[in-house]
């Protein structure tokens, strides 16, 4: 069992840059895939970002945000993180990782067992 604790939502305009962080409990956190997904008023949750377990060699990125979001993990740390540059406005949602046991970086939410409270992200034009 892992508990996940997302930080670092908040306002930021437009093509500026904010960090999310995903700190998880117990001293395994090497052994799971890390994903990011995001869920914005009036639709469903969708997927991000994901990470693979290990030193995170492989990614998995929505074609919405590649070439600006990356996802990242410090094993030390227990963390995961999500760097947002060059927000946009239709980035606005709240943020939510999620993390699955030796799984792969899939986009599907029904992959990942263990996710955070989430973290609001409001982007201004």
């Amino acid at each position: 069992q892992v508990q996940l604790v997302e930080s670092g939502g908040g306002l930021v305009q437009a093509g500026a840059s904010l960090r999310l962080s995903c700190a998880a409990s117990g001293r395994t956190f090497s052994k799971y895939t890390m994903g990011w997904f995001r869920q914005a008023p009036g639709k469903e949750r969708e997927f991000v970002a994901a990470l693979s377990w290990g030193n995170g060699m492989n990614t998995n990125y929505a074609d919405s945000v590649k070439g600006r979001f990356t996802i990242s993990r410090d094993n030390a740390k227990n963390t995961v993180y999500l760097q947002m540059n060059n927000p946009k406005p239709e980035d606005t949602a709240v943020y939510s990782c999620a993390a699955v046991t030796y799984g792969a970086t899939s986009s599907a939410t029904t992959s990942y067992d263990y996710w955070g409270q989430g973290t609001q992200v409001t982007v201004s034009s």
